[in-house]
């Protein structure tokens, strides 16, 4: 028996393989390889026609058909085959859809979300998918944004430790994993930048603001092992993302040593010829985008042919093929996928697609996403002590708006592909109904749609809040005003809810208001007459339970913002970590304060905060720095309090922020118990990026504030000094 080519023998070495493989393959088979195709019609030709190196949006028996065609090919290649596995197995009927990234970031909990990714991964892999195009590193700053809801929240140390644990539970046990799936760190880099909250506009970004706070995220995804990165559809300073080799090869590449795939987002190779202008033709396009540094190329078909020309014209030679060609080899075969494919079990994937195991760790994400934003006494409800509750708005038991974006129904994919299947979703409303006793009867009345501007069921839901002894109002946003290219030029209620929530005030009746929504918006009024904010950014299949066992208080919330939520659209941007020196301290007409900060979030017990100290006031720059606090529970109920550690540098060589998180702790306490909270800040905690754009620690007066949220009111500040040695 004749010994297997070398590519083909997995004894060899991954180089000794590609470089064997590489050899073999004609022009047309490279430039084949560094595309990904859009599978989703029936046509597959592209795989033997065209050489396809990467497929998206195929599934099942489908995903088998288009491997075992690539096996038929001169060379045998394997597909690695991609798909938008955003918060659950988005688009497989009845997989588990967790929270958004922006509800599980209200968790502050790396190790849950990096279970969510871990049971993410175990739904994916049988279903014949090896990638996933998650997670968001974008910093959210104009809510206007119809992104923002996909995104971990506003700041980069809080969207890197979180962005590194979902690439732990994407990645498992590295690339030989079976049931681990390539993680995507999205979108390399200040794509959320936007002018006028507008999606894909042009990003207004030095490279020192870049490196600043946009692009930390990214570096710790690298550092956290993600093996791909795909670019932004934005341009910055006039280059597009796409074409911008300071960004993906001098930074990316170059200076932190990432050795794994970036891949273009849809199209964006087409863009610059149709979009963004900057070329005249597919050869152009084809030129720019291999030139500066992108391996694989997204849904772009006209790439084949524009590549064959730009080597036919001299502005690429095949080396600038091998390159790219190289490292997407070198991850199909670290990945093993030439010996073992990872074809789809569709019987695996029954057994494991919405399981009981799954479940349990959803609704657990869920319960921890939640946050209390306000709370006067009138929560917990006793239930026992209610006979009717009114539960009325538009969001109350719409089962689509709970699951959010990239999920069954929403834009991403056609209409006839269906939806996830209602039973699997407890809405707000089938929420109550499980958990009320018998005895305390449930009213429904949606009272408004968030459609159009109709106020015809107003009437209605205020006759059963006229019945009721308390009301549960649950509004929110709708998918037609979320998403990808989907901004909102507002951020106030839409449809009938205002109008809803306006007569809900005047009726007298005492409520509580349930936010169910992609990112924070503008509340009128009226919601002030609310006696308790329950914020739920689209929680899940197991969000209504979550919500259901606040009200009733069997759950005590325990969610921060990971995102300030404004009093008005004009505040935009309202992050926290503003860059300091202005003229006056408010706007005019209005103050620059959110109506809650980073970091607020209340519960149903309270907590006494003491001796908090550094173990050293001077310490030389490059050594760490520790943080103690001892935190007691001095309420009736167990509870959990978040640590919350930011560091100021109080004179700097250029302006910089005025506080920036780095570093938290999630403390669980019985009513009474006490424990001192220790947080390690690093020396790179200290860091700043000067005018020359270079990371540096400069010596001098430091403070490290500590509290429960970004409020200053609720921060303790601990002198420092760093010195040189």
């Amino acid at each position: 028996m004749s010994a297997p080519l070398p590519y083909r023998d997995p004894t060899r070495p991954v180089a000794e393989r590609v470089a064997d493989l590489l050899a073999r393959m004609t022009v047309d088979e490279k430039i084949g390889q560094l595309m990904m195709w859009d599978a989703r019609g029936e046509d597959l030709s592209c795989v033997t026609a065209r050489h396809a190196g990467a497929l998206l949006h195929i599934l099942g028996d489908k995903a088998n058909r288009a491997m075992d065609l690539a096996a038929t090919t001169r060379l045998g290649i394997p597909l690695l085959i991609g798909e938008d596995a955003i918060h659950g197995h988005s688009f497989w009927q009845g997989a588990t859809i967790f929270p958004t990234q922006l509800a599980l970031a209200c968790s502050w909990n790396p190790a849950l979300i990096e279970q969510v990714a871990r049971v993410t991964a175990r739904e994916v892999v049988p279903t014949g998918i090896h990638w996933t195009f998650s997670p968001v590193l974008c910093l959210s700053r104009d809510l206007r944004w119809g992104r923002t809801g996909e995104t971990f929240g506003e700041d980069p140390w809080l969207i890197g430790e979180l962005g590194a644990a979902m690439i732990r539970g994407y990645q498992g046990a590295g690339l030989a994993d079976p049931e681990g799936i390539l993680a995507t760190a999205k979108h390399y880099a200040g794509y959320s930048e936007t002018q006028g909250g507008r999606d894909a506009s042009e990003a207004d970004l030095s490279p020192r603001k870049l490196r600043s706070y946009f692009l930390p995220p990214f570096r710790r995804a690298v550092q956290a092992g993600a093996m791909t990165f795909m670019t932004g559809y934005q341009s910055i300073d006039g280059v597009p993302s796409t074409a911008n080799r300071w960004l993906l090869t001098e930074v990316l590449k170059d200076e932190w040593g990432f050795r794994g795939v970036l891949v273009t987002d849809w199209d964006n190779v087409g863009r610059l010829v149709h979009e963004q202008q900057v070329c005249a033709n597919r050869a152009e396009a084809a030129a720019v985008a291999l030139k500066a540094g992108n391996d694989l190329v997204m849904v772009t078909p006209d790439f084949f042919d524009g590549a064959r020309e730009a080597l036919a014209r001299g502005l690429i030679t095949e080396a600038d093929l091998d390159a790219p060609c190289a490292r997407l080899l070198a991850l199909k075969f670290a990945m093993g996928l030439f010996e073992q494919p990872r074809r789809a079990d569709l019987a695996e994937a029954a057994r494991r697609t919405g399981c009981a195991a799954h479940r349990a760790i959803n609704l657990d994400a869920a319960r921890q996403s939640l946050v209390l934003l306000h709370n006067d006494g009138l929560l917990p409800l006793d239930p026992g002590a209610l006979r009717r509750i009114a539960v009325i708005g538009p969001n109350a038991d719409d089962a689509l708006q709970q699951l959010g974006d990239w999920s069954l129904g929403s834009c991403q994919h056609p209409p006839e592909a269906g939806q996830h299947p209602r039973e699997t979703v407890t809405t707000v409303l089938d929420g109550l109904r499980q958990l009320a006793p018998p005895g305390l009867q449930v009213l429904h009345a949606p009272g408004c749609r968030i459609t159009d501007e109709g106020t015809e069921g107003v009437e209605e839901a205020m006759a059963l809040a006229a019945q009721a002894d308390v009301v549960v109002a649950v509004v929110g946003d709708h998918l037609s005003l979320v998403g990808e290219t989907l901004s909102t030029a507002t951020l106030e209620l839409q449809g009938g809810q205002v109008a809803l929530l306006d007569a809900l005030a005047a009726c007298g009746r005492p409520f509580v208001l349930v936010l169910v929504n992609s990112k924070p918006l503008v509340l009128p009024r009226s919601a002030g007459r609310a006696r308790a904010i329950l914020q739920a950014f689209n929680p899940g299949m197991c969000g209504g339970q979550a919500v259901a066992e606040a009200v009733f208080g069997q759950l005590n919330p325990s969610g921060r913002l990971a995102i300030s939520m404004p009093v008005h659209v004009g505040q935009q941007p309202v992050f926290y970590s503003q860059v300091r020196g202005q003229h006056g301290h408010r706007y005019a007409d209005l103050t620059q304060a959110p109506r809650w900060p980073f970091g607020h979030g209340l519960g149903y017990t309270r907590f006494a905060w003491r001796d908090a100290r550094l173990d050293a006031r001077e310490v030389p720059i490059g050594e760490p720095v520790t943080l103690r606090v001892t935190v007691q529970n001095v309420g009736a109920r167990h509870g959990v309090e978040v640590v919350q550690a930011y560091v100021s540098d109080l004179v700097t060589s250029v302006t910089w922020v005025q506080r920036s998180l780095q570093g938290c702790a999630r403390v669980e306490l019985a009513p009474g118990e006490s424990r001192e909270v220790v947080i390690t800040l690093p020396p790179e905690a200290f860091r700043l990026v000067d005018a020359r754009g270079r990371e540096v620690i400069e010596p001098g007066d430091f403070e490290v504030q500590v509290g429960p949220s970004s409020r200053e009111e609720d921060l303790t500040r601990l002198p420092l000094t760093l010195h040189r040695r």
